[in-house]
C-alpha cells in the first residue's frame, strides 16, 4: 500500500512538471480493458459466485460479511485505505479511500453488493454459478465456458452476456471500479480527484440502517459529490447521466369479511365480500390511466422545472419500440411518453391476494384479501404526508384502521375495517441540471463515450440518493451502467459486455479528469 501510494504522489508532481501534453486516460484505459477481457470476466464471476441475500438470519448475515471481506480485500489489493463500517442491527458496508495530493475536490462513488432474494427453479442456470452466453437467452443463446476465455475477446464479443444474480445490479460497477483503478496504474494515469467508495450491503433490504450508517460515519464520508453508481441505461441504450430519483414507500391493506369462509350460494349478496370490497376501494384510489385518485394527493408535487422539460426533449423517444418489446397496445396516462411520465408520483399495485383460482377455486366468501401497493414520489411529496392522505381517504370512506390481526368483538363494533401495514421508505430528491458538479461530470463523460449523454432529470426507480443528501449535505447523481434489459430483480438477470467496457472507461475518465473540469 506504501509503495502504491509513494507511486502516485510522484506520479502527481511528474505530472504537473512535465511540459508534454497529459496522456489520453479514455485510450489508455481501453488498451487496458481489451487486454485484459477475459481476466475481467472471471474476476466479476468470482464476485458473483458468492450468495448475496440480505436475509436477517444466521446464513444472510454470513453471506453479507463474505462479500464484504472479499470486496475489502480488494480494494486493499490496490493500495486503498479500506475499513468495514457496521451499525448495530444491520450488515456490513465496505469503504475504500485513496487521496490525490493536490487535490481540492472528493467524490464519493457509491454500488451496493447485495442482491435481491431467488427462485432457483425460475433460473436457466442456477443463480450464484455466473454463465456467460454468447447473447440473450430464448434467442438461441450459446454457454461459453469461462475457463477458456483469452484476451482480447473475439469481435462481437460486447454483446455476451454474463448471468447470475446482482450481475448487474450492482456488483459489476464495483468490478468497473477497481479495473479502471488497475488501468490508471498500469498507464501512469494519476486521479484527479480524492476518491472515496461507500459499498453498501442492504440496498436490496430496504436501506433500513442507511440512516444511522451516515450518520456514524459523516466524517468519513464527507465528500463534495456523490455519485451512485446504480441502476439500467437509458432504453435507448444510450448512456444517460440522471439527477434524480423518485421516492418509495410500500403499503399492506387487509380488508375483513366473515370470521370464516361461507358458502357463496347461501350467503352471497348477504355477507360483505372482502375481495370485491378491496377492487372497489383499489378503483377509488387510481383510475385506468394512473391518475391517483387520493384527494390532495398532487398538491404536495412540485412539477418538473423548464430546464428539466428542456433536457427531456433531447431524450430519444423509446414508446413505440418498448410497446412492441412488452407487446402493449396501450399506455396508461393518456399518451404521456415514458421519460416524461416518470416525473410524476405514481401508485402500483404490486399484489393482491384473495381466495383461490384455478384449482384452488371455491365457491365461497373468504374472510379477508389483501393488497400490497408501493407509492412512487417526487420532490415535496414526504412519506408522512402521503401515509396522512391516504388514512384521511380511508376514514371518509368509513374504514377503521388497526394495525393488527381485528378480534371477534373488533369485528361485531365497525362495519369496515382495515389493517394498514406500512413500509418504511424514503421522499424524492433532485440535483440542479445547471449546478457545477453536474456540469462537470457531464463533460467527462461525454469525453469517455465519445459524445453528448442523455440528461434524465429523474430515475424511475428509487435509491437512497435522499438520505445521502440529507445526512451528509452533498450534491448526488445517478451514473448506471447496465443494460436496460438486464432483467435485474428477476430471474436470469444479467450484464451485457459492452455494458460494462463502457462503465470501465467511464469511472477510470471520471477518476482521472473530473477535478480538470470542475472548477
Amino acid at each position: 500500500m506504501i509503495r502504491y501510494r509513494a507511486w502516485l504522489a510522484a506520479l502527481v508532481v511528474s505530472t504537473c512538471v512535465s511540459a508534454q501534453a497529459p496522456p489520453d486516460p479514455v485510450t489508455k484505459i481501453r488498451d487496458y480493458r481489451q487486454r485484459h477481457e477475459a481476466e475481467i470476466v472471471r474476476d466479476l464471476a468470482a464476485l458473483l459466485s458468492l450468495p448475496n441475500v440480505a436475509h436477517n438470519n444466521e446464513e444472510g448475515h454470513a453471506d453479507i460479511q463474505r462479500n464484504a471481506e472479499a470486496i475489502e480485500q480488494s480494494l486493499k489489493q490496490r493500495g486503498l485505505r479500506t475499513e468495514i463500517l457496521n451499525v448495530e442491527g444491520g450488515f456490513p458496508a465496505v469503504y475504500g479511500e485513496l487521496l490525490t495530493p493536490g487535490a481540492t475536490k472528493t467524490v464519493v462513488f457509491y454500488a451496493h453488493y447485495d442482491g435481491q432474494p431467488v427462485i432457483p427453479a425460475r433460473w436457466s442456470s442456477p443463480p450464484f454459478t455466473p454463465t456467460l452466453r454468447d447473447g440473450v437467452l430464448g434467442q438461441g443463446a450459446r454457454d461459453i465456458d469461462l475457463a477458456t476465455l483469452s484476451s482480447p475477446l473475439p469481435p462481437g464479443s460486447g454483446e455476451w452476456r454474463l448471468y447470475a444474480r446482482s450481475a448487474s445490479d450492482d456488483k459489476a460497477p464495483i468490478i468497473g471500479f477497481l479495473t479502471a483503478l488497475d488501468a490508471m496504474k498500469e498507464a501512469g494515469v494519476p486521479p484527479s480527484v480524492n476518491l472515496k467508495f461507500f459499498l453498501e450491503g442492504e440496498e436490496e433490504a430496504g436501506s433500513d440502517h442507511m440512516g444511522a450508517m451516515l450518520t456514524k460515519y459523516a466524517e468519513l464520508l464527507k465528500a463534495d459529490l456523490f455519485l451512485l453508481c446504480d441502476g439500467p441505461t437509458h432504453q435507448s441504450g444510450r448512456i444517460q447521466l440522471v439527477y434524480g430519483a423518485r421516492g418509495t414507500m410500500g403499503l399492506e391493506m387487509t380488508v375483513y369479511g366473515p370470521d370464516r369462509g361461507l358458502h357463496s350460494g347461501h350467503y352471497g349478496n348477504w355477507a360483505p365480500n372482502p375481495a370485491a370490497e378491496l377492487v372497489n376501494l383499489l378503483a377509488s384510489m387510481r383510475d385506468e390511466e394512473g391518475h391517483i385518485r387520493i384527494k390532495g394527493f398532487y398538491s404536495i408535487v412540485d412539477p418538473p422545472s423548464a430546464a428539466e422539460l428542456r433536457a427531456l426533449e433531447q431524450v430519444p423517444d423509446v414508446d413505440e419500440e418498448l410497446r412492441k418489446t412488452f407487446a402493449l397496445s396501450r399506455t396508461e396516462g393518456k399518451g404521456m411518453k415514458l421519460n416524461r411520465a416518470i416525473l410524476d408520483p405514481a401508485m402500483n399495485i404490486r399484489g393482491v391476494r384473495a381466495g383461490g383460482v384455478g384449482s384452488e377455486t371455491t365457491n365461497s366468501i373468504m374472510p379477508e384479501a389483501t393488497a400490497s401497493i408501493d407509492f412512487r414520489l417526487v420532490p415535496r411529496q414526504t412519506t408522512e404526508a402521503v401515509r396522512q392522505l391516504v388514512e384521511w381517504l380511508l376514514k371518509e370512506m368509513g374504514y377503521f384502521i388497526v394495525s393488527a390481526p381485528p378480534d371477534r368483538e373488533t369485528r361485531r363494533k365497525h362495519a369496515r375495517i382495515i389493517r394498514l401495514d406500512w413500509q418504511m421508505g424514503y421522499p424524492a430528491a433532485r440535483t440542479a441540471l445547471d449546478s457545477a458538479p453536474a456540469r462537470a461530470v457531464a463533460a467527462v463523460m461525454g469525453a469517455a463515450i465519445g459524445g453528448p449523454v442523455l440528461r434524465m432529470p429523474t430515475l424511475g426507480g428509487s435509491v437512497p440518493m435522499y438520505v445521502f443528501e440529507q445526512k451528509l449535505k452533498t450534491p448526488v447523481l445517478i451514473l448506471p451502467i447496465a443494460n436496460f434489459d438486464n432483467n435485474q430483480h428477476s430471474h436470469n438477470e444479467n450484464i451485457r459486455l459492452k455494458n460494462l467496457w463502457d462503465g470501465i472507461e467511464i469511472y477510470g475518465t471520471l477518476f482521472a479528469e473530473l477535478g480538470k473540469q470542475w472548477q
